[in-house]
């Protein structure tokens, strides 16, 4: 079973457990132990799972974090604290926050088992932040989410290559936060912000109440405006142009000929420009080019049969990548989501690497 639906069935599972679910240490074993399992760590190994991590903070000694992953060399690589799965978050913080400034942990993690909140210490060296740069909620899980708690997995874990894009992800989502309050309810500062270039007259607080729907409708206009025009964009230019001079009569098909089967999707259109993205670095994205079929979406190299990228199905209950060696025999992988093709990424580069050089 593939990680993203492994984690998909455990939140399902989690969320079914949690009215049972009494205390912390029932919740460390029902939810967090198992979680941190899917991840590839093993749980049993003390020298590389170990609870009660001793963390000396000031004068107190003996204080202990709930549990420490470990590094070859014995050293807490992520510091693991755990509440009861009935408890909010947002008051327990501080706890893990003076056991991350005494350790050489690089990451901390802060979980009741549902929500798990990931810092490290973007501001300031040796200082865990106290906003996270990721929180997962397992009762609303996203696709993106999946990806980024990947690289959290015991094979695929690279200190310095989570550290490199965390604050990139933790002001994306401070921003996201800011943009959705403002759109599900704009507040007064924005109203006039908005009202700055085009109301001249006094923004007094009965202008800003008359404007709000009016703001809050012309942002929601204007989302869905930009999401129709990336959709009729991406079709309109993968369209393939017709010859400019006019057919003959004769050319004009007949009206009782039967329609094409090939119906090219939005999905489709999306997981091309996702490997269109993932080559634009390695070769003139012009190059980069589909092909629908019956059977299957493909992707071909300066448009060509022979130079095969890849091939998408997304008819059958699983979507799927297909992807070709050098001998254009291709092997098939499953995908959860579109976000899965960049875990391809490597091989989809030395495809048209091949083809490129």
């Amino acid at each position: 079973m593939e990680f993203n639906e492994q984690i998909k069935q455990f939140a399902e599972r989690v969320t079914q457990m949690k009215p049972n679910i009494a205390t912390e240490e029932a919740t460390k074993m029902s939810m967090v132990v198992p979680f941190f399992q899917i991840l590839g760590y093993d749980v049993f190994n003390p020298a590389e799972f170990c609870p009660e991590f001793t963390a000396d903070v000031g004068i107190k000694k003996g204080e202990k974090v709930d549990y420490a992953i470990m590094d070859e060399s014995g050293a807490p690589l992520i510091l693991i604290e755990c509440k009861w799965c009935g408890n909010a978050l947002d008051k327990h913080g501080s706890q893990l926050f003076r056991y991350f400034g005494t350790s050489p942990a690089k990451f901390g993690i802060l979980t009741n088992g549902i929500v798990y909140r990931f810092y490290t210490d973007l501001e300031e060296t040796n200082k865990m932040d106290l906003t996270p740069f990721l929180e997962i909620n397992l009762s609303d899980l996203k696709d993106y989410q999946l990806n980024e708690l990947k690289k959290f997995c015991k094979s695929n874990f690279d200190s310095d290559k989570i550290f490199s894009t965390a604050s990139e992800l933790k002001y994306t989502s401070l921003i996201k936060g800011v943009l959705t309050k403002e759109f599900d309810s704009p507040s007064d500062e924005f109203i006039r912000f908005i009202l700055s270039d085009i109301y001249d007259g006094p923004k007094t607080q009965k202008v800003i109440e008359k404007f709000q729907p009016i703001v809050k409708k012309s942002f929601t206009g204007f989302i869905n405006d930009i999401v129709n025009q990336k959709i009729s964009s991406a079709l309109s230019e993968n369209t393939p142009e017709e010859p400019t001079q006019a057919a003959e009569p004769a050319e004009i098909a007949d009206l009782n000929e039967p329609k094409s089967k090939i119906v090219t999707t939005e999905e489709e259109i999306e997981a091309f420009y996702v490997v269109r993205g993932i080559l634009a670095g390695t070769v003139d994205i012009k190059d980069v080019v589909h092909r629908d079929t019956e059977s299957y979406f493909g992707i071909l190299y300066q448009d060509n049969n022979r130079k095969p990228i890849c091939r998408f199905n997304f008819d059958k209950k699983r979507s799927q990548i297909m992807i070709p060696d050098e001998n254009k025999v291709f092997t098939r992988y499953y995908l959860d989501s579109l976000d899965d093709i960049y875990t391809y990424k490597d091989q989809l580069i030395e495809v048209v690497k091949r083809y490129s050089e």
